[in-house]
């Protein structure tokens, strides 16, 4: 299992835009073949700080996932929302 966990601190002038896009980001990605999780996660201290939580049976599908036109169409419209650059870190997920 390959898991990247993507950390984002948004604009709070684009929080509700970048829920919005991550949605529909979060829906067709839960559709593709090979994904196991796709959360959005949003931190209760500070509501402009985010995690993507993303879970693939391989890193195969995990880079299919950035070749999706809405991997692409999130990417592209929530750059400029970004108070600092997302960061996204891989795992190998072990368990379960």
């Amino acid at each position: 299992m390959q898991v990247t966990i993507v950390h984002v601190h948004v604009k709070p002038e684009h929080l509700e835009a970048f829920i919005e896009a991550s949605r529909l980001n979060h829906e067709a990605s839960v559709q593709e073949s090979g994904n196991l999780r796709f959360d959005v996660l949003q931190l209760a201290e500070d509501p402009t700080r985010f995690v993507l939580y993303e879970a693939y049976r391989s890193a195969d599908d995990a880079a299919a996932h950035k070749q999706t036109p809405h991997y692409a169409t999130w990417r592209d419209t929530v750059a400029d929302w970004m108070a600092s650059p997302r960061e996204g870190v891989s795992y190998e997920g072990l368990l379960p």
